[in-house]
């Protein structure tokens, strides 16, 4: 980028009363100078400064208001539920054959709560292989190109902590078969963390800022930034499959959603699953005021998140697995002048310096750092929709060391789902016994049953 004269970044500093910024200049490098100038020029400061002196939103009124989602295709119950589905899968094929489809990967966390210091798609989740998450997400696309015969380019969204790191794997593995000329990775922005009581920007050493990524709703600015987007209207795509790096059992390209996706015309389908119980921490999806929208489990009092419509029926049971497609087209609107999706604040200890460069102990110093979500999104599209998944084959998370969502849980879900797809081919398959089937030997019990029919496979091939 361009960046301006120390003269108009000056002006701009004393403008937002942000001139501190510049106080350590006599002691730079001219290299640590421009540096930092370039950090300073990439901040909006007029935003910022809004959401900074925004006051706390109150969410009572809008849990109130919130209603059960109209729209929405739950698990088939009926042969007709089933038929539509099957339509529907016919549909996405089609789509994916027609190279209409490219995948979205957000990839910019670490795996710092796993005790894992890279990449989380790094961390090795396989239950017999040690596959990797990226290996599992990349055979799966790889399968998927053949089965489909489509191309599908994939795009992974990491940050500055996971970039140069990811690349370096991506490389050290040969992208996995896939051919670098079909991966990109492009990298989410970053915000800085303002003091709570100032407003004033913290610095993280005399040459940088307290910078932190600015959440998965940064996408739509990266996309377009990074010429992602464009590259993707150049290649005629119109839909994107859009997933986060924690979960091996996402379906990813599920021609089962896109097909209904389309069919619906929807801009933006996301798929839930129902929460085990009301003190699930999942985000959940409601109407609000005739729109769909997501409402953190954290906005919910314990009465709120209980709470049941004139029906008897469960308000708060819609469960976000942050997996969606997006017509490419939508996601172009987000990125017009004036369409912004809004900064959300977290009050958060911080490491930083203080006036006279020294470090601040990270317990002393509360900041607010902001980031920006993709689901708020959904109340700006015309068309939205809401599919239900399968909770045990489609969403099982690696967030925590213990408790739920862990290594472990995943990798039983893994092993769960092999054991069901053997025994639904006749296999003789012992409860507890760990099988792990890569997605290029079968992306469905379907295709297993037809693999152990044709081909020279054994069980000794996924177990272990």
């Amino acid at each position: 980028m361009n960046v301006p004269g120390l003269p108009e970044i000056q002006a701009l500093l004393k403008e937002y009363n942000q001139e501190h910024l510049l106080q350590f200049r006599a002691q730079l490098t001219d290299a640590q100078l421009q540096s930092l100038l370039s950090q300073i020029c990439r901040i909006d400061f007029s935003l910022l400064t809004t959401s900074a002196e925004a006051t706390a939103c109150d969410n009572v009124p809008r849990a109130e208001r919130a209603a059960t989602p109209r729209s929405v295709i739950l698990q088939p119950s009926s042969l007709n539920d089933q038929q539509i589905r099957d339509t529907a899968e016919m549909i996405g094929s089609q789509l994916l054959s027609d190279d209409k489809v490219a995948v979205i990967t957000v990839a910019g966390g670490q795996g710092s709560r796993l005790g894992f210091n890279h990449p989380k798609g790094m961390y090795p989740i396989g239950p017999k292989s040690d596959r990797t998450l990226f290996q599992i997400f990349a055979e799966q696309i790889l399968a998927r190109r053949q089965y489909h015969d489509a191309r599908i380019h994939w795009y992974l969204m990491t940050s500055a902590a996971t970039h140069d790191e990811t690349i370096a794997f991506f490389e050290q593995h040969e992208f996995f078969g896939l051919g670098s000329n079909t991966v990109s990775f492009f990298q989410q922005g970053s915000l800085p963390a303002v003091d709570v009581e100032t407003g004033a920007i913290l610095m993280n050493s005399p040459d940088s800022l307290c910078l932190s990524p600015d959440g998965h709703g940064g996408m739509v600015t990266a996309l377009q930034v990074s010429g992602c987007l464009s590259r993707m209207a150049e290649q005629r795509v119109d839909h994107l499959f859009y997933h986060q790096v924690d979960n091996p059992t996402v379906i990813i390209c599920d021609p089962v959603l896109i097909g209904l996706h389309r069919q619906e015309a929807s801009q933006l389908t996301t798929n839930v699953v129902c929460r085990t119980d009301s003190t699930e921490r999942m985000g959940v999806l409601v109407d609000i005021d005739g729109h769909t929208e997501i409402i953190e489990y954290s906005e919910l009092t314990p009465e709120q998140a209980a709470a049941r419509d004139e029906n008897g029926q469960w308000i708060f049971w819609a469960g976000n697995t942050a997996i969606h497609v997006f017509r490419r087209d939508f996601l172009e609107y987000l990125t017009d002048d004036g369409i912004r999706l809004p900064l959300h604040q977290a009050c958060k200890k911080v490491a930083c310096i203080d006036v006279t460069g020294k470090t601040v102990n990270t317990q002393e110093r509360d900041a607010i750092k902001f980031e920006r979500f993709i689901f708020d999104s959904l109340p700006l599209a015309q068309r939205t929709l809401i599919v239900e998944g399968d909770r045990q084959r489609e969403f099982n998370p690696v967030k925590n060391a213990v408790g739920n969502d862990t290594p472990q849980t995943s990798r039983d879900a893994l092993s769960r789902i092999g054991r069901r797809w053997l025994r639904a081919a006749g296999a003789s398959v012992d409860d507890g016994l760990i099988v792990e089937i890569s997605p290029l030997v079968a992306l469905t019990a379907e295709q297993l049953a037809e693999r152990l029919t044709r081909d020279n496979v054994t069980l000794d091939d996924f177990t272990g």
